[in-house]
């Protein structure tokens, strides 16, 4: 009979059902407000970690990125593709799962989903980001493309920046009427629109979230006003934007990390002159953020190893007293860490 696993073979593992039930006993504003502050924190301490641009791997149909980052103290990798094909076989664009561990032994200590938290973490990093760069009494999002991320986004910025009024649009008719649908009861006035025109009248902050992975304008010059804070999300690879060049002429625009956002943001489009200011300056206070109520402020945002590391380590935080996991199996500890074989040989 083999020998049971002790103690150190497990760790936490949190599944997708348990990370919705956690999520329902918390409640998705608190949950997002949370995750809001404890990205921000670790934002506050950037010059601590790795930071590297993601590993991708492109193909025709899409990109499988691997998202690694290190404090000193814990390190994290995600996993997530990016397949804008998926959804006419019934598949999501972005799956994705991730892992903590610790540095000092190199053991985990969480592995789990990650789709549903990378939607969160998403939506919470466009909120901090949004409650510094656009206008203090910004009210009306327009969110144009409504596919996976829509919900989260509008409600983050219902929870953190005091939106009231989120404009939808998207070229499928059907995926604003999905999101239309499930922000019903979010305490949100909800305006479905014909034209990405429609959805941007009266709006103070523009996210864009589509999936094409293509150059392609979804907001014309002509289109953005002075005043707007534009939260780009939908740029996550090279050869794929959002923005005509001449909005970015315009605005003044941050980033999360400049090297992977050079190569994957609507800035792929400029010449490396182009200036930039990665978003923890700002927050550190080293640099300003809105100075100008007519400036037009653009979060160029692909997306960072150090929101995963964030997002886990919050996770991580949450479990403690709860049943939102399960212990997994998952290291090998033998008696004597030399007789690995020996363990293998005993469970015969």
């Amino acid at each position: 009979m083999a020998p049971p696993p002790s103690p150190l073979a497990f760790i936490p593992f949190v599944s997708v059902e348990n990370m919705m039930r956690l999520v329902h006993h918390f409640g998705i504003e608190a949950v997002l407000r949370e995750l809001t502050d404890a990205i921000e924190a670790d934002y506050l301490r950037w010059s601590r970690f790795e930071k590297a641009p993601r590993l991708a791997s492109h193909s025709q149909e899409g990109v499988i990125e691997l998202m690694p980052t290190s404090d000193g103290d814990a390190y994290a990798f995600k996993y997530v593709n990016g397949h804008p094909s998926n959804t006419a076989k019934g598949l999501q664009t972005v799956a994705a799962f991730g892992l903590l561990a610790r540095v000092d032994t190199g053991y985990p200590l969480l592995l789990t989903e990650m789709t549903l938290l990378t939607a969160l973490r998403t939506a919470a990093t466009s909120a901090m980001v949004a409650r510094r760069l656009a206008a203090a009494d910004a009210r009306v999002m327009a969110m144009i493309g409504n596919g996976a991320q829509a919900e989260f986004q509008a409600i983050a910025m219902k929870a953190i920046v005091g939106i009231e009024e989120v404009r939808l649009y998207d070229i499928d008719p059907a995926a604003t009427r999905k999101a239309a649908r499930n922000l019903e009861g979010s305490g949100i006035k909800v305006v479905a629109c014909e034209t990405s025109q429609d959805a941007i009248e009266g709006a103070q902050i523009i996210t864009t979230c589509t999936a094409d992975k293509a150059y392609a304008t979804i907001l014309s010059d002509n289109m953005v006003g002075s005043g707007i804070h534009i939260n780009a999300i939908g740029g996550d690879c090279p050869g794929k934007t959002e923005l005509h060049r001449d909005i970015l002429d315009r605005a003044t625009t941050f980033v999360e990390f400049e090297p992977q956002t050079r190569i994957e943001g609507e800035i792929q489009q400029m010449d490396a002159s182009y200036p930039v200011t990665e978003f923890w300056k700002v927050l550190s206070g080293e640099v300003e953020g809105r100075t100008d109520p007519r400036q037009i402020t653009l979060f160029d945002s692909v997306g960072f190893a150090i929101e995963d590391f964030s997002a886990l380590r919050y996770l991580l935080g949450k479990l403690e007293g709860t049943e939102f996991f399960q212990q997994l199996d998952i290291i090998a500890d033998p008696d004597d860490p030399r007789d690995l074989f020996g363990m293998l040989q005993r469970a015969a």
